[in-house]
């Protein structure tokens, strides 16, 4: 898996949106495949006009509280690159860290969102908002 600082450096270095694109489906397809059976309702992102698929898991005995880690799947190249670079945000942090993180913003940073058309950009709220809701979950059931 790429790591977020990685990808952010090389969103730098790349001038042009189609590169970008390109970029984006790469992670896509660099993304650890999920099983199909994973391909539930419960695990299903509503508000995306793609079928996305995440599933959290979580290590309720970190350092300082519960550590999660994200699995993520879509039937769209270009979201399944958005879902890898969520991944590569919040995977291995624990909640309150993903609490803090504002993914919208590093998203506006790097140039992406304004290049995602209205329905993806909404998708990619609903993204963040399913791992913000699983992380207030994990700290609430810490508490």
């Amino acid at each position: 898996m790429t790591q977020i600082d990685d990808i952010v450096e090389n969103f730098t270095l790349l001038d042009e949106w189609d590169d970008r694109y390109r970029y984006v489906i790469e992670l896509g397809r660099a993304l650890p495949p999920m099983p199909g059976s994973a391909h539930t309702d419960a695990n299903k992102v509503q508000g995306c006009a793609s079928q996305v698929w995440l599933i959290s898991h979580v290590d309720p005995d970190g350092a300082n509280g519960p550590v999660m880690t994200f699995e993520g799947d879509s039937d769209a190249h270009i979201v399944r690159g958005l879902v890898a670079i969520l991944i590569a945000l919040y995977s291995g942090r624990n909640a309150r860290d993903i609490l803090a993180t504002d993914a919208l913003e590093l998203f506006d940073r790097i140039g992406l969102r304004e290049n995602l058309t209205p329905q993806r950009s909404n998708g990619l709220r609903s993204m963040v908002e399913r791992i913000r809701s699983e992380a207030s979950a994990a700290l609430a059931a810490a508490a």
